[in-house]
Parts: structure tokens; sequence; C-alpha cells
């Protein structure tokens, strides 16, 4: 099985390096990731403009463009016989609406709606906590393993968020859960006539049993299946 790795950090984001680690005992792994780190872009996409590709080695691709562009990439050109995309590991969660705005997310929704399985990863980060990127590998590959096996629906994907903090022999535990609906909680403070966004991720709003409630409070990892239309559970 051909297994396309991608992010929205870069190529040289230690959350890909993990994610290739951990990935290359389930399946060939091919790399296409953004030159530069695309964190917020969400799912913008190129089409206007050349998009240069830089081949670093075998299987090791760099993008001048942004996750979605590095799917598209990926599975019209360089490895369209891919059976998974797999985007992360993000240093930081996509939780709730957050799959909104995440390049993460973007570059697994990007495959499921060319049709191919994708599964997005992002790692939380508590207040004042480190992340040891070879304890998060660890703890993703039996849940990728899992999900690899799964039966996925056309049109959809599953989007994962591991806790924090999470040390070494940490037994993972993983929960099916809804996307949580809340907003986060955030303002502007003007100076001048520049707004500066003010909000803190660890006090967001959350309901009980949905991906932020799960992540943040159980300290479990979260697991939402999304579909490509609307982004909701379905």
């Amino acid at each position: 099985m051909k297994i396309v790795i991608t992010n929205d950090d870069g190529i040289d984001a230690p959350g890909l390096e993990a994610l290739v680690r951990c990935v290359r005992r389930l399946g060939d792994v091919v790399i296409v990731a953004p030159q530069h780190a695309q964190s917020g872009i969400a799912h913008r996409v190129t089409i206007r403009d050349p998009i240069r590709i830089n081949q670093l080695e075998p299987n090791r691709h760099s993008v001048d463009g942004t996750p979605a562009d590095c799917t598209r990439i990926a599975l019209k050109v360089i490895a369209p016989d891919a059976g998974w995309l797999i985007s992360g590991i993000n240093a930081g969660a996509n939780l709730g609406s957050d799959v909104y705005n995440s390049g993460t997310v973007a570059a697994a929704r990007e495959a499921a709606i060319l049709g191919y399985q994708a599964i997005a990863v992002s790692q939380y980060i508590a207040k004042d906590q480190k992340v040891d990127w070879s304890i998060t590998g660890d703890c993703a590959r039996p849940v990728l393993k899992m999900l690899l096996s799964r039966d996925l629906a056309p049109g959809h994907f599953w989007n994962v968020n591991l806790p924090s903090p999470i040390r070494k022999n940490f037994e993972p535990v993983y929960e099916f859960c809804g996307l949580d609906t809340n907003p986060h909680n955030y303002a502007y403070q003007q100076n001048g006539d520049e707004l500066i966004y003010k909000g803190t991720i660890h006090d967001r709003p959350r309901d009980p049993g949905k991906d932020v409630a799960v992540c943040f409070d159980e300290r479990r990892i979260a697991i939402v299946r999304l579909a490509v239309g609307t982004g909701e559970l379905r």
C-alpha cells in the first residue's frame, strides 16, 4: 500500500518526520509537503501561478504551495496510485471549528474530494507543555494502523487529535466522537488603526463528549469522521 504524507508545518517540521517514522511500517511512503510553513491557510489552492516542485530525494518532494496544493500534486501527478493520504502530525490541535481554517485538515479534505481515503493528525499542546515527537509518533502508530484497516465511506475522512501531555509509556486510548461546534472565545485589541487577535485555545468552550472535551479534559485521542461537504460528522 502506498501512503502519501503531507502537512501544513512544512517539509522540515518534526511532526512530519514523526509521522513518517510511524507510518513506514504500514506502507510505502511518498512525502509531498509544503516548502514553507502554511499553518492556518485553510483550503486555499493555487490556480493562476506556477507551482515549483523540488525533489529532495527519492519519494520526498517539497512544494512551493499550500497543503491542498500538495495533495492535488501528490495524487494527480506524483503518486496517483496511492491508497491513502495522511496529513500531519500538526504541532497544535485541530478540533471543533479549527477544521475550517486548518491547512492540515484541508490537505486530508482535498484527498477525500478527489476520491482518496485520508486522515488528518494533530498533536494538542497544553499550556506550558512541550512535545516529544518520538512519543507522539509511538502514540499515533496504533491509531493510524487501526484507521487504515477500517472502511471509510466515499466523501469522508478522519480527523485525529492527540492529547497533551503524552508521557513515555502512555497507553493510547481513543474515542470516536462528534465535532464540537462552539466558537472560540476571542476578541480584538485595538492599537491605533491595527487590530490584534486575543484568545486562548486552552480555555475554549466545549461540550461533554465532543472532540474538544475528549482531547482536552479526558486526555483521550479524539477521532472524528468528517464529511467533505459540510465538515459535519455523518
